[in-house]
């Protein structure tokens, strides 16, 4: 949890708050979790919505996640929303009772990115289950009032949750500048490739082209909106081929291409379909290195993009979901309760994939 905790047994006869523990390869077991002391800006919530993210499925197999190891018990989860249960003597714009989702990163605001206003960029940022930080899959936590948003009345707490995901897209969305005159091209239709084009639509993009290498996903893709979607191999030797097939689906040039896979071919085929001054925005992180054909792309000047999580998305993903403009109640395809043998079962889903898209716990 951000504002730190343990699991040592309460002993002031409150209720014991029980989490979901990370204690070793593809170990999870639900243990007493202290809460430590309300700031005066912090409030307490009870959680009542957890997703899982691919991340805790890495955690869990491998015990890392690109450069960040479990070394020692970590509580699990971080996409979540919940009810404040209490607050801290300076926390004006909460009261108990109010439904929020939580932002799960909590930056220094003193470094020069924090100044910046890049704060996804902190390098002392404490994030939800990412070492040595414990997460949120738990019967309470406690966090800064300033990362928790007031949802909107007819949004779910489940909805509330997803805003984590959906801020990726929204991210994205922002670094790539799409507007009603791009049209985008997505790499992978996994959860965070079709958060990305739900994005992307909700920013105005006229026209989407989706790929996948698994037919369930694609269709998926297309019920919630695609233009067009495209079936492609794992073969790098395809990229050729397939970029023609995007291409003529595109109906057009290719502005600006997402890679939410993140792998050798993934990039290869974001790279040669987008048109010359485009740009690419690499989303996802499969290679921890990419061997892409580079030079051609700098010498049609596409330039390329990276992201690191997000910054600010949370008040425009509320307002996209109070809207209507996007329906993330789809995306929603599994969901358990919060006993030891539901969290066993819930990990084991999500790390399946087939038809699993969001996993998600409701406590």
């Amino acid at each position: 949890m951000g504002k730190g905790g343990n699991n040592n047994n309460n002993h002031d006869g409150s209720e014991q708050n029980m989490a979901a523990w990370l204690v070793a390869i593809n170990t999870l077991k639900i243990q007493p979790f202290n809460l430590p002391p309300l700031g005066p800006h912090d409030v307490k919530v009870r959680m009542k919505a957890v997703g899982i993210c691919g991340s805790d499925v890495h955690y869990l197999k491998t015990l890392r996640c690109a450069d960040f190891i479990v070394k020692e018990p970590m509580v699990i989860g971080h996409e979540c929303a919940g009810v404040i249960e209490e607050i801290g003597s300076e926390v004006k714009h909460l009261v108990p009772g109010d439904r929020v989702a939580l932002e799960p990163g909590i930056s220094c605001w003193r470094c020069t990115q924090c100044k910046k206003g890049r704060y996804n960029l902190c390098p002392e940022m404490k994030f939800f289950a990412t070492p040595p930080v414990h997460g949120s899959l738990a019967n309470q936590v406690v966090h800064p009032a300033d990362l928790c948003f007031k949802l909107p009345d007819n949004v779910s707490l489940e909805e509330g949750a997803m805003c984590e995901p959906l801020s990726v897209g929204v991210h994205a969305c922002r670094r790539a500048e799409i507007g009603p005159e791009t049209n985008v091209l997505v790499m992978g239709a996994g959860p965070i490739g079709l958060v990305t084009m739900l994005a992307a639509r909700a920013f105005g993009a006229p026209r989407i082209v989706i790929v996948d290498v698994e037919d369930s996903r694609l269709s998926v893709a297309k019920e919630l909106g695609a233009d067009e979607i495209i079936k492609v191999s794992t073969n790098i030797q395809d990229v050729d081929g397939e970029v023609g097939l995007i291409q003529k689906a595109m109906g057009g040039g290719v502005d600006v291409s997402f890679d939410c896979a993140g792998f050798n071919k993934t990039m290869t085929t974001a790279l040669t379909a987008t048109r010359p001054g485009g740009k690419v925005c690499l989303v996802g992180m499969g290679h921890h290195e990419m061997t892409v054909p580079l030079t051609p792309a700098a010498a049609r000047e596409v330039d390329v993009v990276g992201i690191f999580r997000y910054k600010n998305t949370w008040p425009l993903c509320l307002e996209f979901l109070r809207s209507g403009k996007i329906d993330v109640k789809p995306l929603i395809t599994h969901r358990f309760g919060f006993s030891q043998k539901e969290v066993e079962e819930a990990f084991e889903t999500s790390a399946r994939g087939g038809n699993a898209i969001k996993v998600m716990f409701n406590l």
